[in-house]
């Protein structure tokens, strides 16, 4: 049962939400009006009851949100949006976070960081903002982070080029899959991210000194595609972290392979289901359920590369620096579900296979790369007791004797309480806390002793979270009731 729900809520969340919505959503086609009202003033009861909280945030609040984690004062922070063509025919949205120095003492080599930020199901690289803002807010001098953002095709801003909802001559043929999107990150990483065009600039181009590897950071659905793309290309991959990933696709339904055009009952089906999910109320329902917080998505504050967890205003009317106002997360996700293509895209989803070799933990468990969980402890679906099996499944390579580097390579399980399922994007600055020595240790020995968990308490911009590291003895020694259920999941 455990595992025919998640399965079904996690394909009925793709396009419009990184998140599996809760069963409530069984509800909303049979609410009503006054249902709406119910809902509306149980919103306003909350906003007062939370008023004191958020003044108490706001008076927190500075005009210099991020300079002060900043190590140098000459740094300066870009973000860039650009496209890529996927086998020349499909225009990819990413965007390049980058720091720039303005300091003439070139006396040390600077190492470059290429980091891959991987969303989930129904968001684009937005998501990521305030990761990729205080990961190079919290840089060292000496490491230089390049950090991509990527929108899958069929995600975001990644579409055909010109979408007639399946039945134009770019989606011909087309199936939105998790092979589709592998072949997409795999031709991303190696033709963008580690290439350096001639024409390429120092800001985006990288040196020499990285080994040629990416440093791969996956949530939700990212994080299950991140795990199959280090098994397949394991050379490309320096470290691979895992944001409360899921470790199952989609439904994988009969009678038809997900190529469009689609059929008339699964076009039928896909649309009900699409303009059901991509509903405002609906959206925020899968956001509150996901989020420990609902500050952190709901536009009291900034939700942005620039100024994010900066209050929008306070009672005094006082606003953040750069005078942008907090657009909620549920707005930038249905914007996404705009066009004409989001239908055939999500019909073609529900069909679609998952990775056609191996399973995720069979993946998992193969992969020579050094491996870091970073689970918000407060996610309903990807809980604490799914990490856990992750974190054994790993701990196993410590017995293979293939000779391929698994058995050496480091895991490490880190939970962040008051966090759901999203810690990107919930608690950017508790992530970056635990990623700086992960990424900037040297090598796996290093890696299996580096201190994630040294600052155990971090305030986000809108409560306090938590940071614990479980030991393996304590995955091992997971309950019954969890093992049997976390073992129904993937």
């Amino acid at each position: 049962y455990y595992y025919y729900y998640y399965a079904i809520t996690a394909t009925v969340a793709i396009r419009t939400t990184a998140f599996q919505p809760p069963i409530s959503i069984r509800r909303t086609t049979t609410s009503n009006n006054n249902n709406n009202l119910k809902h509306q003033q149980s919103i306003i009861s909350s906003s007062r009851i939370k008023h004191q909280h958020h003044e108490s945030l706001i008076r927190r609040c500075s005009s210099s949100t991020h300079n002060h984690h900043n190590n140098n004062e000459n740094d300066q922070y870009q973000l860039e949006k650009k496209t890529w063509m996927f086998q020349d025919r499909y225009p990819i949205a990413y965007e390049i976070a980058t720091t720039t120095t303005n300091n003439n003492n070139n006396e040390e080599e600077v190492t470059t960081v290429p980091i891959v930020l991987l969303n989930g199901f129904g968001v684009g690289s937005f998501h990521q903002h305030r990761l990729m803002r205080q990961l190079l807010s919290d840089h060292q001098q000496k490491k230089k982070y390049v950090i991509y953002g990527i929108d899958y095709l069929g995600q975001g801003n990644s579409w055909p080029q010109h979408p007639q909802d399946g039945n134009s001559e770019d989606e011909y043929q087309l199936g939105y899959s998790a092979d589709l999107w592998l072949d997409q990150l795999f031709g991303f990483v190696t033709e963008v991210v580690l290439s350096s065009p001639p024409d390429d600039d120092s800001t985006t181009a990288l040196n020499s000194n990285n080994n040629n590897k990416v440093h791969l950071i996956g949530n939700s659905v990212g994080g299950y595609l991140a795990t199959h793309l280090t098994h397949h290309h394991p050379h490309l991959i320096s470290t691979l972290t895992l944001l409360n990933a899921t470790p199952v696709w989609g439904l994988n339904l009969p009678g038809w392979d997900g190529k469009l055009p689609a059929p008339a009952v699964p076009k039928v089906i896909g649309r009900e289901l699409f303009d059901l999910i991509r509903n405002e109320d609906v959206i925020r329902q899968y956001l509150e359920a996901a989020y420990v917080r609902v500050e952190a998505f709901d536009g009291t504050f900034v939700d942005g590369f620039d100024d994010w967890g900066c209050c929008v205003a306070s009672s005094s009317g006082a606003a953040c620096s750069s005078g942008r106002g907090g657009e909620p997360l549920g707005v930038k996700i249905r914007a996404c579900t705009e066009g004409d293509g989001g239908h055939a895209a999500f019909a073609s989803i529900l069909w679609s296979a998952p990775v056609s070799d191996v399973s995720f933990y069979e993946a998992l468990e193969q992969i020579p790369v050094d491996v870091l969980l970073l689970f918000g402890g407060d996610d309903p679906w990807c809980t604490e007791a799914v990490g856990k099996r992750m974190h054994v499944t790993l701990a196993s390579r410590r017995n293979d004797d293939s000779g391929d580097g698994a058995a050496a390579a480091a895991c490490r399980f880190v939970t962040l309480e008051n966090v759901g399922h999203c810690p990107n994007h919930e608690a950017p600055t508790a992530v970056t806390q635990v990623l700086i020595p992960w990424l900037n240790a040297d090598g796996s020995e290093e890696r299996r002793v580096v201190p994630l968990d040294s600052v155990r308490q971090i305030q986000e911009p809108w409560g306090e979270v938590v940071i614990r590291e479980v030991s393996i003895e304590e995955s091992e020694s997971l309950g019954l009731i969890d093992r049997v259920v976390s073992s129904m999941v993937g």
